[in-house]
């Protein structure tokens, strides 16, 4: 059992869009796991055996217990019963409260597909008439408490922003881990829409308009389906005063 699932279509889709909020919680001692929905096997540039390494090493940067890859069709998976079935056992392996899932609309057609899919799966996962097992073992039904999905190329406007100020740099040591997928000066591969040299410079810069918008330095920001409750007025985080 974890205490945040983050799943995402591609690997580096968690590193470039809330592995600062990651961080806050693997530093507080929250177990944390990541599923990749695909292998990324249709990026332009290295192959899947890079994908691997550079998600193994981004996820020790992040201090993420456990990493896996269920080895959807990168730009075909389907939100479809077989897909959800298969994403329905790992939710139900991991028995998170709270899942961090894509974005539902978005530039990269897998990403709001992939966001639809983990919605749903979430939501079937808790019905107990359906039936999946994990090494052979039957499964019971499992609901996580939440579902947030976070920012990635679009904006959309959010429903609430974390502060990673004190995680931004850690987060930047996770992105750059895929030195296969961003800009390396040396490499003959071509050009990219997420290799050009102030692609991660414009990372940093989005997160530091998120969070010039709660008063910290970089924020990373999240939308729910559903409404939001806090415990008491105390629980909201209010800009700093000059």
């Amino acid at each position: 059992m974890c205490k945040i699932l983050a799943i995402a279509a591609h690997p580096d889709d968690i590193e470039l869009a809330c592995a600062g909020t990651i961080i806050k919680h693997t530093r507080k001692g929250d177990k944390v796991a990541i599923v990749d929905l695909t292998e990324g096997e249709l990026g332009t540039r290295g192959t899947v055996a890079d994908r691997y390494n550079e998600a193994a090493n981004a996820a020790k940067m992040m201090g993420v217990y456990e990493r896996r890859n269920a080895q959807f069709r990168d730009g075909f998976f389907k939100n479809d019963e077989e897909h959800q079935l298969k994403l329905i056992s790992y939710i139900r392996y991991y028995r998170p409260e709270i899942i961090l899932a894509n974005c539902l609309a978005d530039r990269h057609p897998d990403h709001g597909r992939g966001g639809r899919l983990i919605a749903d799966a979430c939501f079937y996962a808790g019905l107990s008439k359906i039936e999946t097992t994990w090494e052979g073992q039957l499964q019971t039904a499992w609901r996580p408490k939440r579902i947030f999905h976070f920012m990635q190329d679009r904006h959309i406007e959010p429903h609430f922003i974390i502060d990673i100020s004190d995680e931004m740099e850690q987060k930047m040591d996770a992105i750059k881990c895929y030195k296969s997928q961003f800009h390396d000066p040396n490499s003959n591969e071509p050009l990219t829409y997420i290799s050009s040299s102030n692609f991660l410079d414009n990372i940093k810069g989005r997160d530091a308009i998120f969070g010039k918008r709660i008063g910290v330095e970089y924020g990373e920001a999240f939308v729910c389906e559903n409404i939001i409750g806090v415990s008491s007025l105390d629980a909201f985080v209010l800009p700093k005063m000059p």
